[in-house]
């Protein structure tokens, strides 16, 4: 879509979608603009794509939506094992970090697909790992083909809008800064050109972990995964290209909560998997824009959380659901005792309804002494 036409105030408005989100002043307009035509676009919706040409998704619950993933659609969805390995160096270096925004329709759910904005083409964007005391050269690049203005705030960063200021690139340029990693942890990172939370649902966000020197204990499995939502004018479930809504995210409706950006995208596509005995650490944020998270592993109790992403205090221990913010991140720790699926989820349940699980598949030798399923006969 090239441009929005309304009548506001009486008059026809007529604004290159491109021009109009350049600047805050203008997106204030586009948000009057987007408001106004909210009613007639709804309208539109619920005697189109929820009419008679609407082809919800099969079924509407967990056991039947989310397990689905349709090939020969764009898959933005990010392998949760996509991490760098941990830092063994002693000393701090220079490290470069190359982010390019990338704006492309791919899958959502098994017959939708959305207009995702991206970091590198999936979300959330990649993982970057650093040392306390590093020298970090940031280059954003936003694609050619991009409609939007993109840049990156991190969360990390110690200086003028976590670096926001700094990378804002209209389409076609290259933006960069430096910045030294002075406070280890977890943190997210994200796009920050207004409306800010509308390029952050539409899943511009990430993680960089800043380790602390001598680095994390040990472990045999490493995770990245991020929770969000994404709004739409069409209602979960419809089918085709949907179309972000405005208004909901105003009004914090999302349609659709997510791991790791679509749904399906860590059940049947990116499945967590682990051997018995192993430890699993998850490096968990939440892009949001807008809701907390209960973080919760059905059958799994958190040995360690680092709680906020602190890696300087001491983690708490015998942890069931880590609460973590929108614009937050926690790292969990477990060892594996038992074979099975394990769901991840988010404990405010009627997310799940809307697309929000993970699996982690863990194989091995039963253990009778801590889990074992008794048959009964009558």
């Amino acid at each position: 879509m090239d441009s929005i036409q309304h009548a506001v105030d009486g008059e026809h408005v007529d604004i290159s979608r491109r021009n109009l989100l350049r600047g805050t002043a203008g997106l204030a307009v586009a948000g009057a603009v987007l408001a106004a035509g909210t009613s007639s676009a709804a309208a539109q919706h619920s005697h189109g794509a929820h009419g008679a040409n609407a082809m919800p998704s099969p079924g509407g619950s967990l056991s039947n939506r989310i397990y689905q993933v349709v090939d020969g659609l764009t898959d933005i969805g990010k392998n949760p094992t996509d991490i760098p390995g941990p830092i063994t160096r002693k000393q701090p270096e220079t490290v470069k970090v190359e982010l390019e925004t990338v704006e492309l329709e791919a899958r959502l759910d098994g017959r939708t697909t959305f207009r995702y904005w991206t970091f590198n083409g999936t979300v959330p964007g990649p993982f970057v790992r650093v040392r306390v005391g590093d020298i970090v050269e940031v280059t954003l690049k936003n694609a050619e083909d991009s409609s939007m203005m993109h840049n990156v705030d991190f969360h990390a960063v110690t200086g003028p809008g976590g670096g926001a200021e700094a990378t804002t690139a209209a389409p076609g340029e290259t933006k960069g800064f430096t910045f030294k990693a002075l406070n280890p942890g977890l943190y997210v990172y994200h796009c920050a050109v207004p409306p800010v939370a509308m390029h952050i649902a539409n899943g511009m966000y990430g993680m960089i972990l800043v380790e602390p020197e001598g680095g994390l204990p040990p472990v045999d499995r490493e995770f990245y995964v991020m929770q969000g939502e994404i709004y739409t004018e069409e209602t979960f479930g419809s089918s085709g290209l949907l179309t972000e809504s405005y208004e909901k995210l105003l009004n914090e409706r999302p349609e659709y909560f997510v791991l790791n950006g679509h749904v399906g995208a860590l059940t049947e596509h990116f499945p967590l998997k682990a051997q018995v005995g192993e430890t699993v650490r998850i490096y968990f944020g939440v892009g949001g824009p807008n809701f907390t998270s209960s973080f919760h592993v059905i059958g799994e109790i958190f040995d360690k959380v680092y709680q906020l992403g602190s890696v300087t205090s001491p983690p708490l221990t015998d942890v069931q659901t880590a609460t973590v913010p929108a614009g937050g991140a926690t790292i969990v720790e477990f060892k594996t005792e038992v074979p099975g699926r394990y769901v991840l989820v988010d404990h405010a349940l009627s997310r799940v309804e809307r697309g929000l699980a993970g699996f982690l598949i863990v194989e091995g030798e039963a253990n009778h002494e801590i889990f074992h399923a008794s048959e009964h006969t009558e």
